[in-house]
């Protein structure tokens, strides 16, 4: 039954859309403003600031690459494998600010200082998404997506 459960195509489809989206939304605003995100990063207090300068220009640029790849179904084993590794790094960096007793803003999907603070609700959810990002990257199923379109396309010329 729980074979049958994780390797349903629409559930495998649902991840992906949830996944990505999650990712395309997270990315939006560290896009928009990056010396924001910029300061969320050094809250952590784990990088210098020129190490704290990259990161903040890659993750958001990662981040929406990884969405859309998912959205529109491309490289889907690659984009989760990428997600689930972003995700481990920020849930050990979360893990490491509480075990710290940092009280910051995560950073996650609004630079606002108001934003909500780290706790272990934000662990649970990150790992939840890693644990979607294992479960897309080990699945087969690649019906409903863009490369599963272009392959047939080209079968069929």
């Amino acid at each position: 039954m729980l074979k049958r459960f994780l390797s349903n195509e629409f559930n495998i489809l649902t991840a992906r859309v949830f996944l990505g989206s999650m990712l395309l939304v997270a990315s939006i605003d560290k896009i928009a403003d990056p010396a924001a995100f910029a300061k969320s990063i050094g809250d952590y207090r784990l990088f210098s600031e020129p190490i704290v300068t990259v990161v903040a220009t890659m993750i958001p640029w990662a981040e929406l690459l990884c969405g859309m790849a998912m959205m529109f179904g491309l490289l889907i084993p690659g984009a989760a494998l990428l997600a689930g590794s972003m995700l481990l790094v920020f849930t050990l960096a979360l893990l490491s600010a509480l075990l710290r007793g940092l009280d910051i803003t995560c950073g996650c999907f609004s630079q606002d200082p108001a934003a909500a603070r780290i706790g272990w609700m934000k662990i649970g959810e990150n790992v939840i998404l890693t644990a979607i990002s294992a479960y897309l990257y080990f699945s087969a199923s690649i019906r409903f997506s863009l490369e599963h379109y272009l392959s047939n396309r080209e079968e069929n010329s």
